[in-house]
């Protein structure tokens, strides 16, 4: 069917730009009778003004923190909106559940059963339980540290757990990812580790095949060989191990421990040589204990994340804790970004990434979204999905950053000048010093000027006991685990005070507009650099006439 035209006649179009005319003239005189004029354009500082460089440069600052503000101000709406939305989420359920226990009886009990277990296997209390199941049960530990950041990947509860437990059980650190960090920054790193726990230096292999997979004849997808898929470091560990072994005098079981993506499954893959445990880019793959047999004299032991503390820093909490980006809400995420900006060299980024100069981390992820093209209807940037990417790519082993180590060194208070002669007396140091000078020397390592500089937060406090998991359970946690009554109670508190909040809002809003010019220092709290002249500057507000 041919569309209708939309050509008109010539007399409707004239009558049309009339009624317009008369529209706009009839608007006039209302605006004139009610005395409204047009805003004055600010003039700005005019060229013989003193001080004109430094007073632009106060207006530039100004300008900064009022859209810091905003920006923290979104977040906060952001946060109260997926509070709202997960509210509702819960009300829904609660009437589906319902309407099930009204039709279905003995059947709808045996689902329920069904999600409990499954609520239970992902919960981080049974993480806990299984992660203590694995220190218990191993004779040897292996600290997994992702080598771009190692201080920020080792857990100071962990370590006192094994070093004080008693016994014969021994801690080993393992610094995997080796090949995504510079040369020199990683023998600086090995000497500063190799003086408190026996260090030993790995790089995983990647693309391993299954063992349970059968050949099929389907396309190949594409896969990525620019990286090397051979494993650097395992010769050196297993043999570290198979010593030790033989001065017990028995088959002995090692732990193998870490936060989210350190690679602890694919350590065991690579010295077993075939894909025995599930790995996978998303944080918690691993859920229970794995027991892998390397030889008759040695069993690896794979066990789940190690818990994040709530009590620990954004960057921390961004790069260490269990999250799963799919679930995990946007204000989470991009706060996580923002914290990781903040602790790289600006210049690198941009030089990395190909972008811009940007003020803030929204304008820094509107500036990557549009340049790989992740847009949504009428060419809106997609930020959630693009910060969901970018921290993904800081926790895989996709970005090369490094961090360097403490100028001095300050072992831990649970660490005793004998406890550490205590470790080391049990492994061979110097076929050790050895074998990672050649596991150094066989690799190839980014330039100290492709990799990103990073400033570590310190060691990341992590949860072991499952007894601890209530007190910092997170909020979506306790209104799961809440019960009917609470939940109402909480909705019903909620509705009540929507109206209220806005009304605050509006509140604080004419407050700041009064208060913005003679209270900038007081109402912000950045920690930005001040003039010293800064309570005599110049009055933007005031126009020349």
């Amino acid at each position: 069917l041919r569309k209708a035209s939309k050509r008109l006649t010539c007399h409707k179009r004239y009558k049309i730009q009339k009624k317009i005319r008369e529209h706009h003239r009839k608007v006039r005189k209302e605006a004139k009778k009610r005395g409204h004029k047009k805003r004055k354009k600010d003039p700005g500082v005019p060229s013989a003004a003193p001080f004109k460089e430094e007073l632009l440069r106060e207006a530039e600052q100004r300008k900064q923190r009022l859209e810091e503000l905003k920006q923290k101000q979104k977040l906060n709406r952001q946060k109260e909106h997926e509070k709202k939305r997960k509210l509702e989420a819960k009300k829904n359920a609660a009437k589906i559940k319902e309407k099930a226990e009204g039709k279905v009886g003995e059947s709808s009990g045996k689902s329920k059963a069904k999600t409990n277990k499954l609520l239970d296997k992902n919960s981080k209390k049974s993480f806990c339980r299984e992660l203590k199941k694995v220190i218990e049960a191993s004779d040897v530990v292996l600290e997994v540290l992702d080598a771009r950041d190692p201080m920020g990947c080792r857990c100071p509860q962990l370590e006192q757990a094994v070093t004080c437990s008693g016994g014969d059980k021994k801690l080993l650190l393992v610094l995997n990812k080796i090949d995504l960090v510079p040369k020199e920054n990683l023998e600086k790193w090995l000497n500063y580790l190799k003086k408190e726990f026996p260090t030993v230096a790995f790089k995983s292999a990647t693309l391993m095949k299954d063992r349970t997979m059968e050949h099929s004849t389907k396309r190949r997808a594409r896969v990525d060989l620019s990286r090397t898929t051979e494993c650097f470091g395992s010769k050196c560990l297993l043999k570290l191990l198979q010593e030790h072994g033989k001065t017990q005098n028995k088959a002995i079981q090692v732990g193998v421990v870490g936060f989210p993506n350190v690679g602890k499954s694919s350590i065991i893959n690579s010295l077993k040589g075939v894909r025995a445990c599930n790995v996978g880019l998303t944080r918690g793959v691993t859920k229970s204990m794995q027991i892998v047999h390397i030889d008759k004299q040695t069993k690896m032991l794979d066990s789940p994340s190690i818990i994040a503390d709530r009590s620990n820093s954004a960057l921390a909490l961004a790069l260490r804790s269990i999250i799963d980006t799919e679930e995990s809400g946007s204000a989470d995420v991009l706060e996580g970004i923002d914290a990781i900006l903040n602790h790289c060299s600006k210049q690198q980024v941009m030089m990395h990434y190909s972008i811009p100069d940007f003020r803030n981390t929204e304008e820094f992820l509107t500036l990557l979204a549009q340049k790989r093209g992740m847009l949504k209807k009428g060419g809106v940037p997609d930020l959630e999905n693009i910060a969901k990417l970018l921290l993904c790519d800081w926790t895989g082993a996709k970005i090369s950053y490094h961090s360097q180590p403490p100028a001095s060194q300050r072992p831990p208070p649970y660490l005793t000048e004998d406890k550490i002669a205590e470790i080391q007396e049990c492994f061979n140091l110097k076929n050790l010093e050895e074998e990672n000078t050649t596991t150094v020397q066989a690799l190839k390592y980014p330039s100290p000027a492709s990799s990103i500089i990073f400033q570590s937060a310190g060691m990341a406090n992590g949860i072991i006991e499952e007894n601890k998991v209530i007190e910092v359970a997170s909020e979506w946690e306790n209104l799961e685990t809440s019960e009917e009554e609470e939940e109402e109670e909480e909705e019903e508190d909620f509705t009540e005070s929507d109206d209220d909040q806005d009304d605050v809002e509006e509140e604080e809003k004419d407050v700041k507009q009064v208060n913005q010019e003679s209270k900038h220092s007081n109402s912000l709290s950045f920690s930005l650099d001040k003039t010293a002249d800064e309570d005599d500057a110049y009055d933007f507000n005031t126009d020349y006439v």
